[in-house]
Parts: structure tokens; sequence; C-alpha cells
């Protein structure tokens, strides 16, 4: 590590400037770290995909971090959009003094990708005019307007431009970019941007317009930029930077290269001492539910939950008359002070909103997904379609009291029918308010292989031969694949376009690629979006967030997953083939679980088209398992996973099912707990109750154990074992059998599922299995 540095980096461009820059922002503030600075800016082209990751990682390494953002600025309006405007665009680096700037710089970001963009996201000097509050603009480098001006010799005209920021942004909020980048004009540049500043009374500041963290990354870049171009290095007129010092250079390199100007150096760390940006990340911003004048969105959700629970209740009695009904109505009012005490009414009533209006319009909506199923609140409200007592589920598998997280209810619906529930959401909460989430796709191995090879125009052919030596293993990196297949490295050894090949993929990969829409997510929030972060314009026109959805929910904005299953597309078109022919479709809600023609399809594995059922290996694992009841599919939607496979525990149930292996329970409290499962530890939800059983866990403080178990921090799962084995002792297990118990349950807890999830999409594949058994040609 170098001493401390006064010179800050205020033009960096990272990962998220796609296919332009390659620092990684955890590398960056590695480097930054190394070089004794304190803060550092990201300022990528035209967006802020990476703003929130870098400030939250920053903040956490306890750098300073500064928010900007280099703007494309159209040459006139940017409602015009021909060649001449494609042409004439210019670039200015804006920073985030204090929140109004982060504010306004989201709104500008906003407006250039969704109104301005043209070739690029665009803003003009009306929208800048009218958001300019709490920045603080650079001047950019050769491509920003004064620069170009000065370029071309037109020293009036840029001084007239620099007139117009100086007056906007006001005193000491404008400052005249100084680079050294080996490029020849950058001297001549320079040199009138230093007199200019003496004759205008502007103050300059020095960059350095990084793009790659190393010297030696400048080979990679060039091919990155190929890649974004679609060209080759061999193509004369492909696009590369004219020089290789655009890395992240040490301060002591910049104050050499500054000499002349030591004021530039000194006004980057002033102007980082400047940038305050304090986000918030413990306020939620719920949307508003319209009530009733004078009613509390509690008030709603407790007669709408009231209505829906004594339908639930006529239905779970026609199937169980003794059923006990206090159990019930105890289990609601928990949940209900739970909720509310949180905070979430609103949130339950915006999700029982959209999926009546699905179901009012014929939108077939699935029976749940995840642990919301653990709710009698969301059953009661038509949220979901479990019971969930009569499943064994969890409510604090879905909410903990004892951590405050948003809820996370996710709802499928019919791929026909889920662009018109979210455009119902968009009517009814505001198009500024309603967005969907942005996703990245990144340089896999694979795939960077290939993109870098055909950017350096090796034949397709040995290219394709290269990625092919990649072994097949999920998310397998580069520098594991060269351990693993040593035909890589001597291929590498034998040609020097392949070591290159290699050298430059080892650089890119992993880097973001291209940006799209999350397949599921969407926000609503009680004001504008752009209020909150920076939005862009998707490929349908769709509006999108800029963060993506860890980042989206972490700045207290209300995230739900809309998703299209295609099999309840299936399911309602097989209902409709059958009213078609006269005949009346079986009611799929009220579906008896215990239909024996069923079961005899699944246990000779006929499943082709059955949800979730029709793999090859879970085909041969129906013919093992030959299941007889709801609870032994639930068990085969947990267990078909790797770690079950692997560990022996579908061994374990299969032959404990048939009677094949004999098994004992520990102590005689866990028969209850796992008597449906042949003493098998398949869900984290059993591992809940023998915590609570055993251990006096509340079942707040048994899913923070099921919590830890999934993480396996050490620290965390040793003080578990010290509250486990303590709340054992105190019911009468003796030290040696808790401490043996706790150990049980973290090896096979580990690889728990969640049953809530397993038993709504067990559900789905009843009934799918029900209607290929008895209506084969209309479901086929």
């Amino acid at each position: 590590m170098q001493g401390t540095s006064s010179f800050v980096h205020l033009h960096v461009h990272t990962q998220y400037s796609l296919l332009d820059g390659a620092i990684r922002i955890n590398h960056l503030l590695d480097r930054v770290r190394d070089f004794g600075m304190d803060a550092v800016a990201i300022t990528d082209h035209g967006t802020m995909f990476g703003a929130l990751e870098f400030y939250l990682r920053a903040v956490d390494e306890g750098i300073k971090p500064v928010i900007g953002c280099e703007c494309y600025l159209a040459p006139r309006k940017l409602t015009d959009k021909t060649p001449q405007d494609s042409k004439g665009v210019s670039h200015l680096i804006l920073l985030a003094e204090n929140n109004e700037g982060y504010r306004n710089l989201c709104k500008l970001v906003s407006i250039a990708k969704i109104d301005g963009f043209y070739h690029k996201p665009r803003i003009d000097k009306d929208v800048l005019k009218e958001y300019c509050g709490g920045l603080i603009a650079l001047s950019a480098c050769l491509h920003g307007e004064i620069p170009g001006l000065i370029g071309e010799g037109k020293i009036a005209e840029a001084d007239e431009a620099a007139y117009f920021y100086q007056e906007l942004f006001g005193e000491n909020n404008f400052f005249l970019e100084l680079q050294h980048n080996g490029i020849d004009i950058q001297k001549k540049v320079n040199a009138a941007l230093i007199d200019m500043g003496n004759r205008l009374s502007i103050p300059l500041v020095a960059t350095n317009d990084c793009h790659y963290l190393d010297k030696e990354d400048a080979r990679a870049h060039e091919i990155l930029l190929c890649i974004q171009t679609g060209k080759t290095v061999k193509d004369s007129s492909h696009f590369k930077f004219e020089t290789d010092q655009l890395y992240f250079k040490s301060g002591e390199e910049m104050s050499s290269f500054f000499a002349g100007t030591p004021d530039a150096i000194e006004n980057t760390g002033k102007i980082a001492a400047r940038c305050n940006l304090e986000l918030d990340f413990n306020t939620y911003h719920f949307p508003k539910f319209n009530t009733s004048p004078g009613q509390t969105e509690e008030e709603l959700l407790a007669d709408k939950v009231r209505e829906g629970f004594e339908r639930v209740l006529i239905k779970i009695k026609s199937k169980n008359p003794s059923v006990d009904e206090d159990l019930y109505r105890k289990r609601l009012e928990h949940e209900m002070s739970v909720l509310v005490s949180m905070g979430f009414s609103g949130y339950f009533l915006i999700v029982a909103d959209f999926i009546q209006y699905a179901r009012e319009n014929n939108i077939p909506v699935g029976p749940g997904r995840g642990s919301a199923a653990g709710s009698l609140v969301a059953y009661s409200l038509g949220i979901t379609g479990l019971d969930p007592i009569e499943h064994g589920l969890i409510f604090e598998r879905f909410l903990n009291p004892h951590r405050k997280s948003m809820p996370d209810i996710d709802v499928d619906f019919c791929i026909n029918g889920r662009d018109r529930v979210l455009k119902y959401v968009v009517d009814q909460y505001g198009e500024k308010q309603v967005s969907q989430i942005i996703t990245f796709g990144s340089m896999k191995t694979r795939a960077v292989i290939r993109d870098v090879g055909r950017a350096l125009d090796i034949p397709l052919r040995e290219v394709d031969e290269i990625a092919k030596m990649i072994p097949d293993v999920l998310n397998i990196s580069l520098d594991e694949a060269l351990k693993q297949e040593p035909r890589l490295n001597e291929l590498a050894g034998q040609k020097p376009e392949i070591a290159e090949l290699i050298g430059i993929c080892r650089t890119l990969e992993g880097l973001p690629r291209h940006a799209s829409t999350h397949a599921a997510g969407v926000v609503i929030a009680d004001k504008p979006l752009d209020e909150y972060l920076p939005l862009y314009s998707g490929k349908n026109d769709e509006l999108v967030t800029q963060y993506d959805m860890k980042r989206v929910e972490k700045i207290g904005l209300v995230k739900f997953d809309f998703l299209g299953l295609r099999n309840l597309t299936v399911i309602a078109n097989t209902l409709s083939l059958i009213s078609k022919q006269g005949k009346t479709p079986p009611d799929m809600e009220t579906l008896a679980l215990d239909d024996p023609a069923t079961y005899r399809l699944l246990s000779a594995g006929d499943t082709t088209g059955v949800f979730q059922l029709e793999s090859k290996g879970m085909k041969d694992l129906l013919k093992r398992v030959m299941p007889e009841n709801f609870d032994d599919i639930t068990a085969l939607v947990a267990l078909y996973r790797p770690g079950p496979i692997e560990s022996g525990m579908i061994d374990d149930y299969v032959e404990r099912k048939h009677g094949r292996r004999s098994f004992e329970y520990p102590v005689p409290e866990l028969e209850p707990i796992l008597k449906e499962t042949y003493g098998v530890i398949v869900y984290q939800e059993q591992v809940m109750k023998i915590a609570g059983v055993l251990a006096g866990y509340s079942m707040a403080e048994a899913d923070d154990l099921r919590k830890a178990m999934g993480k396996k921090i050490a620290e965390i799962m040793a003080a578990q074992r010290e509250r486990f084995v303590s709340g054992a002792t105190a019911n009468g297990v003796s030290k040696e059998e808790a401490d043996r118990l706790f150990s049980l349950i973290d090896k096979f807890g580990g690889y728990g599922f969640n049953k809530s999830h397993s038993a709504a999409y067990a559900l789905i594949a009843y009934q799918t299995a029900f209607l290929k058994t008895h209506y084969p040609v209309e479901f086929m």
C-alpha cells in the first residue's frame, strides 16, 4: 500500500459502461485502498447501472463514494433525432454533491434513456437547466463540448460554452478538466483550458478518463471495443483508443503529470470532500392502496381477511368437519398482528387486488410460490391456494417478526395474461410509479472465448474447439477450467494467438455484456420512481429500473414478482377444450387430492407434460417412490435436487418408504415432525419444528436458525449450537444427545427445501397429472 494521496479519481468507467469500461467495482476499490486514496467517483457513460452497488461496497470498505455520470449532450434538442444529431453529441461529467444532486442525476439519466435516446442516451441544455441543482460539472474528455471546440480552433465558441456552464452550475461548481493521456491534441487542449481558466476564473481539475485498471489491460480493452462494435482487430476501421494511458493511475503519477498545475490536483480532493451523499436504506416506500374516506389500510385489510377467512373456512370444513376452528382463528390473529405491526397491510392489499383482477378477468393464477403459501392471511385473501395448517406450513418462514425485511410474494400467472395484469397495475398506480427491473447478461466462460476469438479473427472452428474444451460445470471460471483441462494450457503453449486469447478472456470474463428486463420483477412506489433511482426504456419500451433486484430492495422499494407459467396456460386450455365438448370441467380449486388413477399414472412415470415431474431423472424417481398421496409429491419436488441426490437422502427416503430400510427417531418427539418423510429431514420447516419442540425456540428464532444453516457462518452456527443444546437440555434431553441432534439437523437441514414452495408446486403437478389421467386428449 502506498502513502495517503490527496488526488481523487473523478472520471472513471466501470464494467457498467457496457462493453467499454473494463474496471470491476471490487477491483477498483482494492486499488483505491492500495493507492492510499480515501475517495473515488464512478462516471459511467450515460447510465447509473452500477451506482448503488458501488456506493454500498465503497461504504463497506471505508472509502467515500462519489456518484456521477458521463452524460451525452445533444447538439440541439433531445427530441431532434436526425443523423446530424448523432454526430454532434458531446460529453459532460456530472457528480452528485448531495441528495438533491443524486435525485437530479437520476432524473437526467432517466430522461436520457427514455426520451432522449438516439444511438446514445442524451440530455439537452434545457433539461440540464431544470435539473442542475446539487450537481458539480466537469468539462469531460476530448469529446466534451469545450475541448471539442478548442480542438477545432473555435476559442470564442468554447468561451461561450464555458460561460454557459459556469453560469448554470454556479461559481466553483463547474471545472475545466485537464487530462494527460498520451493523445497529441490533448496537450493543445490542456494549454487552452489553462488559459481559459485564468481568463474566465474557472477552476481546473485533473482526471484520467479511466477505462481499465492496469496499463497492460489496454489490449483487452481494444478487444472489448471490437466486441461492442462487431469488428475484428484486423479490420483497419475498427474503433480503438489512440493511447494506452487510460488506466487507473496512482496519485503520485497524476501529481507528477500535473506538477505545473497543482491546483488541478488539489481540486480533486476538494470536490470529493464536498460530495456528501447520504442514501436512506431504512425507509420502505410502499405504494398507497386506495381506501374509503376515513378508513385505514389496516382496517380495510382486517375486513377483507375476515370475509375471506369465513369463505375458506367453509371449504376447510367441507373436507374436515371436525377441524379445530379455534386453532385457525388464533393463527389468523397472530399473523394479522405481525404483519400489521411490521407495516405491511398495504402490501397484502395490493397483491390481493391484482390477483383478484386476474381471477375476475379469467387469467389463471397459481396456488402460490415460495414461502407465502405458509400464510393463512394470504390463503384467506385468495393470494395462495393451499391451507397452510393442513399442510404443516409455517408463517414465520414467510415473515419473521425478528427480522424486518420485505415480504416476498411471488405470483404465477398464465403466460397469456401476465402482461394484462401488469397493465392493470400500471393503470392503478401510475405509469411513473411502476417499473420492471433490470438484469445483466455477463460474458461467461464459453461465451467470452467465442466473443474474444471472433474479435481476434481466430478461425471459428478453432475457437469452437477451445470453447468446447471448457468442462460442462455450472458457473465454472476460466481459471478453474485451465486446472481441469490440461489441453487448454498445452494449446496456449503451442500457439501465441491462443495464449493471447486466453489472457484476454481472463481479463474480460464475467463483465456485463448487455442489460435486459428481468422476467418477473416489478416495482411499485409511492411517488415517481426517478425520485429514488434512475430508469431506462427496455426493448419493448417498457419502463425498467437501472438498478438490479437486490439494489432495488436495498433502497426500500417494494418488489413484486409477476411470473408467467406455461403450465397454468396448459391447464386453462385443457379446461376450455373440455367445456367446448359439452362436458363439465373439474374444479381445480376443490380437486380431491386422493385420486387413485392419478397416483397410478405418477407411479408409472407417465409424466410427460406434468409440471415439475417430466424430466427423465424424475420419471425414474417416480417409479422408485411410487407416490400414494399428496405428501409424497410434495417430498419429490423438494428432494429432486443435487444436494439430496448426492447426499443419499433420496435413497434413504425410497428405502424407508417401502420398508426395506429400518429407521428410528432419535427421540420420540421427532416422530410427529418426521413421520411424513420417513425420518428424513426434507424440509426447512422440519428443522424449525425440531428446534421449537426440542429446544424451546419460538418460530421466529427457528427461522433465524434455518437462515443460519443456509449461510453456514461458523460464528453464528456456534452460537446456534449453544442455544439449541441449552434449550434441549432444559427440556430433559442429555447434552450429548442434544449435541448429536444439532449435528444431524446441521448436516441434513442444510439440504432442506422450503416446504411452502414444494407444496404449492406439488399442487400444480397433481392438477396437471389429474388432467392427463382423466382427459388425456384435451390435455396433450
